[in-house]
């Protein structure tokens, strides 16, 4: 017999948020092992697709990385010939990221994955937005709790 008388895992938000983390994270591993991709670099391509490029910064920013992270992220995505790094001309602090032809012609290949996982999620159309939207929310609340600490 267990403990009733703490917290009960099961009932725990942030133990649901990182089991389906886990599960999502998961189920994208096979489909991004036919692209060659990780998930985080998944997420990298992601953001270039949608703008072409990026300052490291701002990739950081969207992806809320730390250039910690960001950096070897980059480097080996660059190693794969599906991004270039540059130093702007008139910022040498700042470093642009750009797709290169082989990252760009990937996103041809990466169209359905966000359908298959949708589908794998049971969830209809409304029901993703108000899931992505609520978890939008968790997260940007947590973090300006986190500031106030």
């Amino acid at each position: 017999m267990g403990r009733q008388d703490g917290p009960v895992l099961d009932d725990q938000v942030c133990f649901a948020l990182y089991a389906a983390s886990r599960a999502v994270t998961a189920l994208y591993r096979p489909l991004l092992d036919d692209l060659g991709l990780t998930y985080p670099q998944y997420l990298v391509l992601l953001a270039l697709w949608e703008r072409d490029e990026l300052t490291v910064t701002d990739l950081g920013r969207s992806l809320q990385l730390d250039s910690g992270t960001i950096s070897p992220l980059l480097k080996r995505l660059e190693k794969l010939e599906l991004v270039r790094r540059e130093r702007r001309s008139d910022d040498e602090r700042s470093v642009r990221v750009a797709l290169t032809e082989r990252g760009d012609a990937l996103r041809a290949k990466a169209v359905p994955l966000p359908g298959l996982v949708g589908d794998a999620m049971g969830l209809d159309g409304a029901e993703l937005d108000e899931l992505r939207d609520t978890l939008r929310e968790l997260t940007e609340s947590v973090n300006a709790y986190r500031e106030r600490l």
